[in-house]
């Protein structure tokens, strides 16, 4: 039979011809060593031109598209295109992988790029957002994410010059970018008027912010900062590609075929024009330039590169060349000479010398080339073409011998016979056609039968037969050269062939994988000398194989390099080289053959050698000649562990099942027990499908798992101590090598690993978010830094953690086949080896993923263990055969027998090592394994008297193996845990049922006894006082699934699987009697009570037969079930069984015939039940969970004193319900420790203990039970309910507005105004009657306004910086007010601005950075972080754009951004806290999930993140004394959470320890000593935790919601701040002790009737108060004396605006109901006034003695300045006064109002205010009014965006347009006209430009928009889309905007965010 492994030859990587030019630039490199680094298909190629020598890196899987140089010029990052593509660094010198970075691009890499320093890489992905990622590369760390840009970019930079500043380009834009933190920040550039926008190629960094850019139509555009400064005109005649920067100046390179050099300045050197040189040629196109020192290289669009030396720059040298663009196809090779020639669809044909490794000749032909051939003599090359026809050429000059058409489809393999006198041309028109060579190529034959294209052709030795393949996948054969079919295969019997090139054929069969299409193997050659195959194919593998290979899915070893289709593949004439070349890639790769003989040696030679063969794995195929797998191996690989339902899920599903629930809900429910169980000991060890999971601690004690649980057991003591933190089955423990801690895996869908103390029993590190299904296996290193884990998942992913931080290094996917073990090198911690079914690979770190290669060992065989030797590079492994193999580095150096079946447990030692197999025999070894220095065997005989239980059988499978203490510990398969002195005896320490479901449990009636029966075919009697060890066992014919004690405890009644039971005698388990009356599974079994004189027996067929003890009879059957039965409990008289169903049925039978009974459910409650086992009826509705439908409540048991009901359930959880549970979803106590399902439960005879078994996890839990009365405090179980209770506590509005604010982003905001019409840059213009002649003889037109400073030379305002902001976000934010500097400042914030105020000079200054509205505000309280704030902010999705939430961390003092934190919290940040030390920020999203993320804030990193909750969380803060406890409250909820590692616990707050405590909606937290947490509730009650447990209540220590608590670190006293009214004992702010036992109260002096505090802080001495009202005030604590700092408007929007006509004072209105005078010296608020109505607009008289105020219910008042009397009020209309104002002459006062109408008031008539006139025919409600300058006109803008004109008092409309061309305006604040149209910008299509000033010098214009932006303008500014500046800092929509007089200042309105901002105006210099 032929040999079915691998060849032993191989190829290795020679030489690559090409360079891939096209549709990638800036690809071509000097690095350090003068060598030249540059990419060709899937390949880094290293050229050294002296030596003309390749080096090769090999670490892609697809086509390589991008490079970059390290600044050190060493080391090279290439990006790949694919699915998930990866970069690698990699060294140009030893050609091997220094880091991978992966897992975050998508399609591809389009650019690469290395800051000055080297440390961090910059990429950029080709997917739809063109993300931009920074990397920390040696980490392989993402350290900042973006989306790009919308569209292609074409390069990117860092700015070399300053620190984090990158600079990307590309279609259409340029942009600047600034790393802070984790964001990277984008500015557009701007082009300007300077150049045209365009598409940028190319880009470098020059120094003072100068970017060098190179565009598509040829010019350089010079950047300074963003804007673009100047360009250079016709730089190259079109688009420059390629622009390279050095310490001389810039080398350009462009699509006109130039490289231009320029110095530092960009002023021109020279031009190299390599269209002109001797090698140059029309067309020439240069894609990547290099200029170092004297030499320039150039790279050129077809895959030439030059280089060129500068000072003989017309003489080029050409270094290398390639095929160009088009598809790669023909191939031949010279049948004499070392010589291949390609030809391809550039038209090309070339002759390559294989021994040179160089293009010799080249020619061109007039169509694409599909297939060539050279004649046997060498002298004739044929060419196939694409259209039909071939040419014949001399191979000596290239000159054409003929040039023949027969067909009109493309030519695909044409060969010539092996006499040399025929040419077989074989094309797609199905046929081949014969010529005769001698004949000058006349055609003598035709081969037709074909139905497909021909693919493939081989001719005989004798010339006389040719085979064909075609694409249909038929293999014919055709006599020569006649051509006929030969239909009778016997004659080819004996035919040889005299070449092997065919895919069909018998020879080649192994050729194909098993299950593959025909098409995919493009070429095929055979070595008939060295019996090899190389196979060449569509996924860019080049294969070997034997020849022939006969069965399917032979082995091979493959190549990789191409990258995509390889077209082709043949062997050099002498069987030297193999030649293959790509399609796409368009590439020619030269591998050298190494025989059998030779690489042996090789193997220890070059370290190339090793690389290209670690790409050539193994096959994937089943192999014919491995032994039969071991059965129990075979079930093991075929656990896949996967559930239904995941733990995970939970959550999502109960939110789901509530929907339905809600009106449930509302009932009251039944409240969880009193009593409690804790668990005591676990019967079991996981060995069936685990190894290696058994140690001794630090301590002694034996650590192992089973089901979700880690143990720790006391040998001494025989106790047992929990790890409990898992909720699904562990899989895999491994222990620290310092014995202290354990890391263990478990199942789940996103498996997590737990490292745990052994003492303390507590979680160090939790790892999640890599693994799927499962973890599997676990290594420590020997440092114990890291920890190695591998998953379940269908990679078998590897990942490598550093597990205290929590931060995975590395990542990989493993093999396919199941991985059993991992192993870290102890003296190398980056290596590391993983074993498993059929491999054994050995892998090594490179930045953020692994690189493996397999061991070399012949046959493939499973390894089921491995350790590491004495040295680094020894390995030890054990087999499925029972061989233990001896590795030295990769390479198998002998094997030893060690056992008779599988090895499955291994440890080495200091002078030797200990291994353990199925044969259940203990061996030691020295530390060579030559000897075996001694045996154990496992077996009953030698069992010590002290042991804990009795061994099944002799010899059992051994699964761990661990020494220490002088003994040997052994793990066995069917559960037992042995201890081996090494003298001899064996203990058995722990024991449990062995693989199987266990269901039966029956404890016993007066003992502390329990009986257990399995799947596994045992019954066991268990001791349950503290002895805890396994009595009796006895093996049973089958497996059984119930079993029962008799009243008197002798008897014990046992069912088994296949419907017969048995009773036995309970001591000796003896037979008493059997029975076999049904066929199905017996599932319960009970005696009846007292005397125990009938058993009744359940069955799966639907039947419960009784029967008589006494007589041995069976006595009735109780028929009627639907389905099979589950549950049986007799009553206390022994006459009445109760029975459930699978169909969910109750039913009632009479003992002893059977008859069935109908019970109503009022009367079942008052029988008295022996038992309660049963999971249906009233008395037990409220056990079933929200989510029944995807999970069962197994079993149940109801204690004997009828308090507790205990039940068990198909997710592993054991509850507690108090007893009866009536109602739905009551609440319970709930436990984690079984895995999957727990199958049943039962109480012992007094109450003491409960016993629960699992189904799949085999053990048997005891309980210990602690009932109501007695019970110190301690760490208390989870109580939960699945459905919260509504009530919450009450209903307040200000927690309600701030639960459902919705957060929109500015740049989403629409109108607030109900605009209709077309915006004004919109409209289109009618012209004129009177357009005027171009000389006017008219009057010069008057001014358009009336401009007050005359006389003085008037100056345009330049700019506007903020000076004070009036308002402070208190109505939906809270925790926002605090001190800095020992109380000299105060810090909060309004808008979109961080305020800072000094308490001494009332001055402000702002923090800027913000884009959008803050939301929370902290400060770091840490020393060593004086003044750090971190902010928050509104953001629309998580994307990481500038658009997404962020948070900022900056400076007080400095205004300095510290840091950004982009967050996934899509919406907003609503919340903020530090660490104790400072250096961790915590964050709460406003997203659905309410996601809480811990965050690194130095660093930009993520810690941690995870779902908070799915309703409002409000505040989160840590601990003040810790780094790692934080505590979140919100709607509902409170939580406790750790963080361990890279993961968040939590636990919810438990409230039942105290009496009727209800879960509320909670507002706010505070912290005490010793652990104690305060949370503020909605019904102003304080909750006191310690721990998360409840242990009082402060009631009512506000009388409504606390909103706000704040902890004073220095003295532990603690200030709340809620809603209540102040009285004379009671106020709104108190402060307390620090257990909040005793307090005082300070009344508020605002005058509100309620007083609502969101926000204090403690000072020295002093308290800072932020209220709902907008006001911040400081109350001494010492008098209680109030200080009002910071005023605002309580209720927004602000709608008027006033000035005073000659002070810096103005006056606002808001919907509060009040208006306000403001002073801008002064800095504060001088009056209030309160009118009780929402206002809307004000106004001063031209004097400034009146003031008039239009309110929303239509009123409007006059107030007299001086003293605030009313002087006179009117109501004329009932909708709201939008605009009032004094005429100039102070006469007529005009009303606009939304009821479309403008009223005239004649103030000469007194304040009885009788309307004179009023404005017709408005077209919708009036938004500004302004009147002329002499009183008699008065203009309007509109809601439908129009403005009209109309006469004062007549109020009739003028409409002649040049009339209204002369007025001249008193002022201009309307928003429309033709004056101000520029204001109004593109984007305005949802928003408007809301208001508009004209400063009173009539030069600029300021306005207002929706996007909360103010913008100034010139004025007047006629064109569209005029110039302007915009300033930020409002929340969407201003409101109203004004100039004060004298032009000093603007003052702006906010609508959402209630504040009024002054701006300074800076005028422009005279």
């Amino acid at each position: 039979m032929a040999d079915r492994t691998a060849p032993n030859c191989h190829l290795r990587l020679e030489w690559v011809y090409g360079y891939r030019g096209h549709q990638c630039r800036n690809n071509l490199y000097y690095t350090a060593a003068k060598e030249i680094v540059y990419f060709v298909a899937g390949v880094g190629v290293v050229y050294n031109t002296r030596e003309h020598k390749q080096k090769f890196y090999l670490g892609h899987n697809d086509d390589i598209i991008s490079l970059a140089l390290h600044p050190e010029r060493v080391l090279v990052a290439t990006g790949q295109v694919g699915k998930e593509p990866y970069i690698c660094v990699w060294d140009s010198y030893t050609v091997q992988t220094v880091s991978i970075l992966k897992d975050t691009h998508t399609h591809g890499i389009a650019c690469l790029a290395f800051d000055l320093e080297g440390q961090c890489l910059v990429s950029v992905g080709l997917d739809s957002k063109n993300t931009i990622c920074v990397w920390d590369w040696r980490k392989g760390k993402v350290l900042a994410a973006a989306p790009g840009h919308t569209d292609r970019i074409f390069d990117i930079s860092w700015d070399l010059y300053q620190p984090s500043k990158l600079v990307s380009c590309g279609v259409k834009h340029i942009k600047f970018w600034s790393l802070c933190g984790n964001a990277l920040t984008p500015k557009r550039g701007v082009f300007g008027k300077t150049g045209d926008l365009q598409t940028i190629l190319c880009l470098a960094c020059a120094k003072d912010e100068v970017t060098y850019s190179g565009a598509l139509n040829g010019d350089i555009y010079v950047w300074k900062g963003i804007n673009l400064m100047r360009t250079v005109q016709g730089a190259h005649g079109s688009g420059i590609f390629s622009m390279n920067a050095c310490e001389e100046g810039f080398a350009t390179g462009g699509r006109d075929g130039c490289v231009r050099l320029w110095d530092l300045n960009f002023k021109p050197i020279t031009v190299i024009d390599l269209r002109e040189t001797d090698q140059g040629y029309k067309g020439l196109s240069v894609r990547s330039v290099c200029w170092r020192g004297d030499h320039i290289l150039v790279g050129t669009q077809d895959s030439e590169i030059f280089e060129v030396v500068v000072h003989d720059r017309n003489k080029p040298f050409l270094i290398m060349q390639g095929h160009c663009e088009g598809e790669l196809w023909a191939l031949a090779v010279h049948p004499t000479k070392p010589l291949a020639m390609t030809g391809s669809d550039d038209r090309s044909v070339r002759i390559w010398s294989l021994i040179d490794h160089a293009l010799i000749a080249r020619c061109n032909m007039e169509e694409p080339i599909r297939c060539a051939a050279v004649s046997t003599d060498g002298i004739h090359l044929a060419l196939g073409m694409k259209d039909g026809s071939f040419t014949v050429l001399r191979v000596r000059d290239m000159t054409e011998v003929v040039h023949i058409k027969d067909r009109k489809e493309a030519i695909h393999e044409l060969k010539y016979s092996p006499d040399g006198a025929h040419l077989a041309v074989g094309s797609n028109d199905n046929s081949v056609d014969i010529y005769g060579v001698v004949q000058r190529y006349k055609k003598v034959g035709e081969c037709i039968g074909s139905t497909s294209f021909i693919t493939h052709m081989d001719w005989s030795t004798d010339s006389k037969y040719l085979q064909t393949n075609d694409g249909s996948g038929r293999r014919l054969f055709y006599r020569m050269p006649s051509g006929k079919e030969i239909s009778n295969r016997e004659e080819l019997k004996l035919v040889q062939w005299s070449s092997w090139t065919c895919v069909l054929g018998p020879e080649v069969n192994g050729i194909w994988p098993k299950y593959s299409e025909i098409n995919d193997i493009n070429s095929v050659d055979a070595n008939f000398n060295n019996q090899v195959l190389v196979t060449a194919d569509d996924y860019g593998l080049v294969k070997l194989l034997r020849y022939p290979c006969v069965k399917k899915g032979a082995k091979f070893k493959k190549y990789l390099g191409h990258s995509a289709h390889i077209t082709n593949a043949r062997w050099s004439h002498d069987y030297q080289w193999v030649i293959t070349i790509g399609g796409a890639d368009h590439s020619v790769f030269q591998w050298k053959f190494i025989p059998e003989r030779k690489s042996k040696e090789a193997l220890h030679i070059a370290p190339q050698e090793t690389l290209a063969d670690s790409n050539s794995e193994e096959s994937d195929s089943d192999q014919s000649d491995v032994p039969e797998m071991d059965s129990e191996i075979e079930q093991e690989t075929q656990l896949t562990y996967r559930r239904q339902v995941y733990k995970e899920d939970l959550p999502h599903l109960k939110e789901q099942c509530k929907e339905k629930h809600r009106a449930v809900a509302m009932k009251k429910r039944e409240r969880a027990p009193g009593s409690r169980i804790k668990l005591h000991f676990v019967h079991g060890y996981r060995g069936y499908d685990c190894r290696s999971n058994l140690f001794y601690t630090q301590t002694g004690e034996i650590v192992y798992h089973v089901a979700a649980v880690g143990v720790v057991y006391n040998r001494q003591q025989n106790t047992q101590r929990f790890y409990m933190g898992h909720d699904d089955d562990i899989l895999c423990l491994a222990i620290h090598p310092l014995k202290d801690f354990v890391a263990t895996g478990q199942v789940g869908r996103d498996s997590p690993v737990h490292i745990w103390d052994t003492e303390m029993l507590k979680p160090m590190s939790v790892l999640k978010g890599f693994h799927q299904l499962g973890v599997c296996a676990l290594d420590f290193s020997a440092d114990g830094k890291r920890l190695a884990s591998v998953g379940l998942d269908d990679n078998h992913t590897i990942v490598l953690w550093d597990w205290r931080k929590g931060e995975k290094l590395s990542a990989i996917r493993g093999s396919k086949d199941k991985i059993f073990v991992v192993k870290i090198n102890p003296y190398l911690p980056d290596k590391l080896i993983t074993a498993g079914v059929k491999h054994m690979k050995f892998w090594h770190k490179a930045g953020g993923g692994l690189i493996g290669r397999k061991g070399n060992m012949g046959k493939t065989e499973t390894m089921m263990c491995a350790v590491y030797g004495w040295t680094e590079e020894m390995v030890f492994s054990g087999t499925c055969t029972g061989d233990i193999c001896i590795w030295r580095d990769m390479f198998l150096m002998k094997t030893v027998k060690a056992h008779d079946g599988p090895v499955f447990s291994m440890h080495a030692l200091e002078k030797g090592f200990v291994t353990g197999g199925k044969d259940g025999i203990v061996a030691l070894w020295d530390d060579t394994f030559e000897r075996c220095l001694k045996t154990y065997a496992i077996k009953r005989a030698v069992l010590a008297p002290g042991s804990k239980g009795l061994l099944l059988e002799d010899n059992p499978s051994i699964r761990a193996i661990s020494l220490g203490h002088g003994h040997i510990l052994v793990g066995t398969k069917n559960g037992e845990i042995l201890e081996v002195d090494k003298s001899g005896p064996i203990t058995l320490l722990v024991q449990g049922h062995m693989e199987g479901e266990v269901w039966g449990l029956a404890t016993h009636p007066h003992l502390p006894l329990c009986a257990t029966v399995s799947d596994d075919k045992t019954l066991r009697i268990w001791d349950l006082s503290p002895s805890h060890c396994m009595l009796a066992v006895r093996k049973l014919r089958k497996g059984g699934r119930c079993c029962c004690f008799s009243p008197d405890g002798k008897a014990l009644a046992v069912g088994l699987n296949d419907g017969s039971f048995l009773i036995v005698n309970a001591d000796t388990l003896e037979d008493l009697v059997s029975f076999h009356h049904r066929k199905d599974i017996i599932s319960d079994i009970r005696f009846s009570p007292v005397s125990g004189k009938y058993l009744g027996v359940a069955s799966g067929d639907s039947f419960v037969d009784i029967y008589n003890v006494m007589s041995s009879k069976r006595v009735g059957v109780c028929k009627g079930s639907l389905n099979y039965i589950t549950h049986l409990d007799w009553d206390k008289r022994g006459k009445l069984l109760q029975v459930n169903t699978g169909a969910k049925e109750q039913l009632f039978f009479e003992a002893p015939r059977g008859k069935r009974q109908t019970i109503p459910a009022t009367e079942v409650e008052k029988i008295d039940w022996h038992t309660w086992t049963c999971v249906l009826g009233t008395s037990v509705e409220g056990i079933w969970p929200v989510i029944s439908e995807v999970t069962e409540v197994t079993s149940a048991c109801l204690s004997n004193d009828r308090k507790v009901l205990a039940t068990g359930d198909d997710l592993g959880y054991v509850k507690l319900f108090r007893y009866p549970v009536k109602g739905k979803y009551a609440k319970f106590k709930r436990y984690v420790a079984h895995s999957t399902n727990v199958t049943n439960v039962r109480w012992t005879h007094d109450d003491s203990l409960l016993v629960t078994v699992g189904g799949g996890d085999t053990c048997l839990m005891i309980w210990a039970h602690e009932a109501e009365g007695h019970r110190e405090f301690r760490q208390c179980d989870s109580e939960e309910s699945d459905i919260e209770s509504e009530d919450d506590g009450g209903y307040d509005s200000d927690v309600m507005r701030e639960n459902e604010i919705n957060y929109t982003i500015k740049a989403l905001s629409t109108n607030v105004r109900p605009m209709t019409g077309i915006k004004p840059h919109l409209q289109l213009k009618e012209p004129s009657a009177d357009e005027r002649p171009p000389v006017s003889r008219a009057l010069p037109q008057p001014e358009k306004l009336q401009t007050n400073n005359v006389g003085k030379k008037k100056r345009p305002i330049e700019d506007l910086v903020l000076d004070l902001v009036f308002g402070y976000r208190g109505n939906d934010c809270r925790n926002n007010v605090h001190y800095l500097n020992e109380g000299a400042d105060i810090i909060y914030h309004a808008a979109s601005v961080g305020i800072v105020l000094n308490l001494t000079t009332s001055c402000q200054s702002f923090y800027v950075e913000h884009s959008d509205d803050i939301l929370c505000l902290t400060i770091n309280q840490h020393p060593k972080f004086p003044n750090v704030v971190a902010t928050g902010q509104v953001g629309d999705t998580g994307d990481m754009s500038a658009t997404s939430p962020s948070i900022h961390v900056w400076d007080a003092m400095t205004k300095q951004t510290l840091s950004v934190l982009r967050c996934f919290h899509s919406s907003g940040v609503c919340s903020v806290s530090f660490s104790a030390t400072g250096k961790l920020l915590l964050s709460v999203g406003l997203d659905p999930e309410h996601t809480v993320t811990i965050w690194k804030w130095q660093e930009g990193a993520k810690v941690a993140s995870r779902m908070g909750h799915t309703q409002r969380i409000f505040v989160a803060e840590f601990r003040p004394d810790s780094d790692t406890h934080f505590v979140s409250v919100g709607i509902k909820h409170v939580r406790f959470w750790t963080l361990a590692g890279r993961a968040l616990l939590s636990k919810k707050g438990v409230m039942s320890s105290i009496e009727d405590a209800r879960m509320q909606t909670m507002l706010s937290v505070a912290f005490g000593a010793n652990n104690l947490t305060f949370t503020g509730t909605i019904s102003g009650d304080v909750c006191v935790w310690r721990e998360h447990i409840l242990v009082r209540i402060v009631a009512k220590a506000h009388t409504g919601p606390v909103f706000t608590m704040y902890t004073t670190l220095r003295d532990g006293l603690i200030v709340t701040g809620g809603k209540e009214r102040p009285s004379k004992e009671g106020g709104a702010l108190k402060l307390w002790d620090q257990e909040l036992k005793r307090c005082r109260a300070f009344r508020l002096e605002t005058g509100q009737i309620i007083d609502c505090v969101r926000s204090v802080c403690r000072g020295k001495g002093k308290i800072l108060v932020g209220t709902r009202n907008a006001e911040i005030i400081e109350v001494g604590e010492k008098n209680a004396a109030c200080n009002i700092l910071v005023n605002g408007h309580m209720d927004g929007p602000i709608w008027g605006v006033g000035t005073h006509p000659s002070r810096d004072v103005f006056l606002s209105a808001a919907e509060d109901g009040t208006i306000r005078l403001w002073d801008i010296p002064e800095k504060k608020m001088l009056n209030k006034v309160n009118l009780g109505h929402p206002a809307h607009t004000v106004s001063y008289s031209p004097e400034g003695d009146m003031v008039a105020i239009g309110m929303k219910n239509g009123e409007f008042i006059i107030l007299l300045v001086a003293s605030l009397k009313i002087w006179g009020k009117k109501r004329d209309r009932r909708s709201p006064i939008q605009d009032i104002r004094f005429s100039p002459d102070s006469r007529y006062l005009a009303v606009g109002s939304t009821e479309s109408a403008v009223d005239f008031y004649d103030l000469t008539l007194g304040p009885q205010l009788n309307r004179i006139n009023c404005c017709r025919d408005i077209p919708s409600f009036v938004m500004q009014m302004d009147f002329s300058a002499d009183s008699s006109y008065v203009q309007i803008s509109t809601g439908a965006y129009k403005r009209l004109v109309y006469e004062v008092p007549s109020g009739k409309q003028v409409t002649e347009q040049s009339h209204i061309d002369r007025i001249t305006w008193a002022t201009w604040t309307s928003v429309l006209g033709d004056e101000v149209l520029g204001i109004w910008s593109r984007n305005t299509d949802k928003a408007d430009v809301t208001c508009a000033c004209v400063s009173h010098s009539g030069l600029n214009v300021v306005t207002g928009d929706d996007f909360g932006m103010v913008k100034l303008f010139d004025f007047p500014c006629p064109e569209k889309f005029a110039k302007h500046k915009r300033f930020l800092g409002h929340s969407a929509h201003l409101t109203n905007i004004r100039f004060t007089n004298g032009d000093h200042f603007v003052i702006s309105a906010g609508g959402d965010d209630r504040s009024l901002f002054v701006w300074r105006c800076i005028h422009a210099p005279h």
